[in-house]
């Protein structure tokens, strides 16, 4: 197949041709485009990268915080462009003090924060409007970025660095956090469930509401990451005393009556059913609350929730939806969303969204790692979410939490070969071929 032209390949790839080597391509191809696009000094690849047509292009060139620069810089650790990660960082650091601003201005809270959109010149109010513009929790989910490259490479300096960012988010969700009337959970208010519609009891439809299923799951996972912080730093426990109490009281993840994850506070239908957006699963991708092992039927309503959302949407939510069904141990699921998410772009293999959109390359590649590797749960995990339709490869090069470099190969779906290397040789747990052991890593 690798002989044929591209759009040929992608077209019988699209019906249900056998391709590993397109999708290895397709791999290779985002960790081209995101060093090609975000490098140290630059800006931080925007919607679509750099490859913008026009002077008006299409969302203004922006950063869109409720998943899109996010999902940009998903592989940026795992597959050793750390240093890639490094043009969000400064973008973060510089939304400080206008998201001080709009702190005290909107809210009359301390800390700082962002909303759904913003741009090289600081934006950090609520967006335009407020069926999607009043979702606050924009800076949680780019805090969890700093926390994620000093779980992988371990650098105490940078960590320094980071904490105080990472502290005025959560100091802003201490003081916006308001009592919920009826279940007495400290909630996020006013908000939205990104960019999703529920029906009211009395047949009404609404977008703002209070303490969405994702809000409290990043709430949760930032606080945990600022608390963790702290305790490497020897420093705040006070404060980390604060964000444990506070943590107990937002509102835990809930299974509906049919069978899924609560996406709002009341189990409202969904206008959309199969909406684009399924927030409500950040707790299993890319945050780790909810996992097979450990949250069983947390998981098993995660699943119900996909299958209710269906396969086929928009480009970046195929993408990760692709790394949700990973997550979910659930390769050849995994392996189709990553084939329409192909398929779906152009003969270039650029994201379609359309118009185009990069952040689809970016989950793609993303979810490939997460089929093949997985460390966010204690334990490095080799192939836990591998296809039908890759029996045999390798790959060189993975990195995982704890500062290791993995490289593996297989044959006939199980692991034949794999090599663990870290600065300092460090005793990790890992899952390989169905087998709990404990390894020590090579000195690297």
């Amino acid at each position: 197949a690798a002989q044929q032209p591209t759009d040929e390949r992608v077209d019988a790839y699209g019906k249900g041709g056998a391709d590993p080597e397109l999708a290895a391509l397709y791999f290779n191809y985002g960790r081209y485009l995101l060093i090609s696009s975000s490098r140290p000094g630059t800006m931080p690849a925007n919607l679509q990268g750099i490859w913008a047509e026009g002077i008006q292009t299409p969302w203004n060139c922006d950063y869109h915080l409720d998943i899109n620069v996010q999902m940009n810089y998903w592989p940026a650790e795992p597959t050793g462009l750390g240093d890639c990660h490094t043009p969000l960082f400064k973008l973060i650091e510089s939304l400080q003090e206008p998201g001080a601003k709009t702190a005290k201005t909107y809210y009359n809270a301390r800390g700082w924060v962002a909303h759904v959109i913003t741009n090289v010149w600081g934006f950090t109010a609520p967006g335009e409007q407020a069926g999607w513009g009043a979702t606050a929790t924009g800076t949680p989910w780019l805090c969890d970025h700093l926390w994620e490259h000093y779980a992988y490479n371990g650098d105490k300096k940078f960590l320094k660095w980071a904490y105080p960012i990472m502290k005025g988010s959560a100091e802003f969700f201490l003081d916006m956090l308001i009592t919920d009337p009826k279940t007495g959970w400290l909630v996020t208010a006013p908000s939205n469930s990104p960019e999703n519609t529920a029906i009211l009891a009395n047949g009404k439809k609404a977008r703002v509401c209070m303490g969405p299923t994702m809000d409290n799951q990043l709430l949760r996972e930032l606080f945990a990451n600022c608390i963790k912080a702290s305790k490497e730093l020897g420093t705040d426990a006070d404060f980390r005393k604060k964000l444990e109490a506070t943590s107990k009281k937002l509102p835990p993840n809930r299974i509906g009556k049919r069978g899924q994850i609560m996406e709002w506070l009341e189990d409202y239908e969904e206008a959309e059913p199969t909406h684009r957006h399924v927030s409500h699963l950040y707790g299993l991708h890319p945050y780790n609350e909810i996992t097979p092992e450990r949250t069983p039927e947390l998981a098993a309503a995660a699943k119900v929730t996909l299958e209710r959302r269906g396969d086929q949407s928009t480009g970046w939510s195929m993408a990760w939806k692709s790394n949700f069904w990973a997550r979910l141990r659930d390769g050849n699921h995994a392996h189709q969303l990553l084939r329409l998410l192909i398929t779906r772009g152009g003969d270039n293999l650029l994201c379609q969204h359309a118009p185009f959109q990069i952040d689809g390359n970016f989950g793609g590649t993303a979810a490939v790692v997460e089929m093949l590797m997985q460390s966010h749960d204690g334990t490095i995990h080799l192939l836990p979410a591998l296809p039908d339709a890759w029996p045999e490869g390798k790959v060189s090069g993975f990195r995982a939490h704890g500062g290791f470099v993995i490289d593996l190969a297989w044959k006939e779906g199980k692991v034949t070969e794999y090599r663990l290397r870290s600065k300092e040789p460090q005793q990790v747990k890992l899952r390989v071929n169905g087998k709990q052991l404990t390894v020590t890593s090579e000195k690297l």
